[in-house]
């Protein structure tokens, strides 16, 4: 089978952008790089955008937006239907370039990243077949309304998730967009576009310009005929877009970071709820926003929960991400690499007990960004490791003494992403998890539901994304009295 690189380097993609329907050289010379995270070495170049780039999409995606704004929903559905089909097909495609562009172990390229993004197409087109774009209410109609140009930043970690997460509600809505993905995982962009491309949505709707945040980035958040932005980042980055995109008056919609806890409580079956917690915490290498890292368990159970953890985690295979018997790969970057070994060492400092892994790489590992599954024990909640979102394969078991601790200590974040709540008694488990401060929260590790919206409080953002909520996030509410 062709690889992600042969394929898109055969077809001339690498140095291009997908603008207004076609492949366009880029305005200026500027070049990033792919680096293999398995191997720390430089796999290929891509182009990187400026203003006149952006300008260039945002003009094409303006004029595509007065005809595709005014489509039928049912046409928007068959090109959904489209999309979705194609992508399936590709779908070992994509995966090749997950693993190579981000580390993503094979298997879970195969088994999470790819059809779960795949979900998102198919959510965006589901909804259509019923969405009620135009309400009665006595004599007003009330008309849900496409936005308008949308400017669409992604994240590494989930590049292909997080694509169809906004581009496809966007374009169910009726918007047309912009898309910047992260300048770290570039090259699922490219396939995604060509297979956009293929599918046959009309020149314009969709627009891919590749680029870093403090140029491209802050160029959409700022420009004046971008009516919305979205982000999946980190705060950091979703306070910058926010700030340049506050002078327009544009809708900003922030998906940012987070430090979820996963409450065990007394009656929880034990051994499920910590090493299907674990598993949940490690999930994608520990780099998801909402991965629940801070497992707040009973005191009496600590040294059991211990245990368990270990055990679970001393079954994780860390190695060559092309390789079926690794069932985790290498973090995405050298820069987030750093970071968790720093903040391993952090927690070694701090004085919380380092129950497995630690500082390094795994045995026989020499190169490549590949860390030690860690497990902290005896973590105080004011702990730096335990505040701060360490995104990566690192787990803090805090203790507590009673539920109403437990809820505290849930609560004791600057973020409200997500949460996990374990426990037999079903009506203790609902009260609790209706007091922890936060956009979704899992019960008993349930089935994901691509139905089920997806957001923060406090500072892991505002507004929502999957469902029909997010599709909401790109209407516009229009009153017209005497309609009726």
């Amino acid at each position: 089978m062709i690889t992600p690189l042969e394929h898109l380097s055969r077809n001339g993609r690498l140095g291009k952008f997908f603008i207004d329907g076609q492949w366009l050289e880029p305005k200026g010379s500027a070049k990033g790089v792919v680096v293999n995270p398995a191997t720390e070495e430089t796999v290929t170049q891509f182009a990187l955008g400026n203003g006149e780039d952006v300008d260039a999409a945002v003009s094409a995606a303006r004029r595509a937006f007065a005809t595709w704004s005014r489509t039928r929903p049912e046409y928007r559905a068959g090109l959904l239907d489209r999309l979705r089909t194609l992508l399936e097909a590709r779908s070992e495609l994509f995966a090749q370039c997950l693993s190579l562009e981000m580390g993503a172990a094979i298997g879970y390229a195969r088994s999470a990243q790819v059809p779960l993004a795949i979900a998102h197409v198919k959510v965006a087109r589901d909804l259509l077949e019923a969405f009620p774009f135009v309400k009665q209410r006595g004599h007003t109609a009330v008309a849900q309304e496409p936005i308008g140009v949308c400017a669409l930043i992604t994240p590494w970690n989930w590049p292909l998730y997080q694509i169809t997460a906004k581009v496809s509600p966007a374009l169910a809505a009726g918007c047309t967009v912009v898309l910047k993905p992260s300048e770290l995982s570039p090259l699922g962009a490219l396939l995604f576009a060509e297979t956009i491309e293929e599918a046959g949505f009309p020149n314009g709707v969709f627009n891919l310009v590749n680029g870093d945040g403090s140029c491209v980035g802050s160029a959409l958040a700022s420009h004046p005929d971008v009516d919305m932005i979205s982000i999946t980042g980190s705060t950091r980055a979703g306070i910058a877009v926010a700030q340049a995109a506050a002078p327009t008056v544009k809708r900003v919609a922030q998906e940012l970071g987070g430090k979820s806890p996963n409450v065990i409580l007394p009656d929880a079956d034990l051994d499920r709820a910590v090493a299907m917690g674990l598993a949940a915490a490690f999930r994608n290498l520990g780099q998801s926003c909402s991965a629940p890292t801070r497992m707040i368990v009973p005191r009496a159970m600590l040294s059991n929960s211990e245990s368990i953890a270990k055990r679970t985690a001393d079954e994780i295979v860390v190695g060559d991400p092309l390789s079926e018997a690794s069932t985790h790969g290498a973090i995405a970057n050298r820069a987030q690499f750093d970071r968790i070994q720093t903040m391993i060492g952090v927690g070694i400092a701090e004085g919380a007990t380092l129950v497995t892994g630690g500082e390094g790489r795994p045995a026989g590992l020499n190169a490549g960004f590949y860390v030690k599954p860690t497990i902290f024990s005896d973590v105080r909640t004011d702990m730096r490791i335990a505040q701060e979102e360490i995104f990566g394969p690192v787990l803090c078991l805090i203790p507590y003494d009673t539920v109403e601790e437990a809820i505290t200590i849930a609560n004791h974040t600057v973020y409200g992403l997500g949460a996990h709540v374990q426990g037999k008694n079903t009506d203790v488990v609902r009260d609790v998890a209706s007091r922890i401060r936060c956009g979704q929260v899992h019960l008993n590790y349930p089935a994901w539901d691509p139905h089920a919206p997806f957001g923060g409080f406090k500072q892991s953002g505002n507004g929502r994304e999957f469902g029909i909520e997010g599709m909401l996030e790109y209407l516009e509410v229009k009153s017209i009295l005497g309609y009726f």
